[in-house]
């Protein structure tokens, strides 16, 4: 079941939901707008590999904008900080967004129970595009979990994206055992 405008305030009140900031003008019907926070970030190789750490530039984005091109990856974050230790959150793109050929994520729009951070963005285009810090890039919606939860995602000692951060951060795949 999906989390309806009411049970999100509900659960921002009794602090199971955290939105920082959080604008009620923001809320949906069953969702929370979220926008593009100011940094994005590219990787430094032409070839990435998944047993290596790859390493990433940030920059801000300017006042005027900043293009995005097709066949290159950005890592975008958002500029709210979020919180959620009851429910599954999902983060997807706003239509507005789609119909401009911007996908925000690749693979990582759920979180988990326990997720508390900003969400870092695997942003591609399919066309040259400018974008603008703070502009509205996706929206989150809440899952309801049963049963109960025995490792919430934020005391996991294999937990790779913890450390809050308002920046992109990098692929962690390296920290993985296989």
């Amino acid at each position: 079941m999906i989390l309806t405008d009411k049970q999100i305030l509900d659960c921002i009140e009794k602090g199971s939901i955290v939105i920082e900031p959080f604008d009620p003008k923001r809320l949906g019907s069953n969702s929370y707008d979220v926008h593009l926070g100011k940094t994005l970030a590219t990787y430094n190789d032409d070839v990435l590999d998944a047993r290596k750490h790859n390493q990433i530039t940030t920059f801000e984005i300017p006042e005027e904008g900043f293009v995005l091109q097709p066949d290159m990856l950005y890592l975008g974050v958002t500029h709210e900080y979020t919180e959620t230790h009851e429910h599954v959150p999902f983060l997807e793109g706003k239509s507005s967004v789609g119909r401009l050929g911007i996908d925000i994520h690749a693979t990582a729009g759920k979180g988990d129970v326990g997720f508390c951070n900003f969400w870092t963005l695997e942003i591609s285009v399919k066309m040259p595009v400018r974008v603008y810090a703070g502009m509205p890039i996706g929206q989150l919606i809440y899952f309801e979990v049963r049963g109960d939860v025995l490792n919430p995602y934020n005391k996991k000692d294999s937990a790779k994206y913890t450390e809050r951060t308002n920046i992109p951060v990098e692929s962690m795949m390296w920290k993985n055992t296989w």
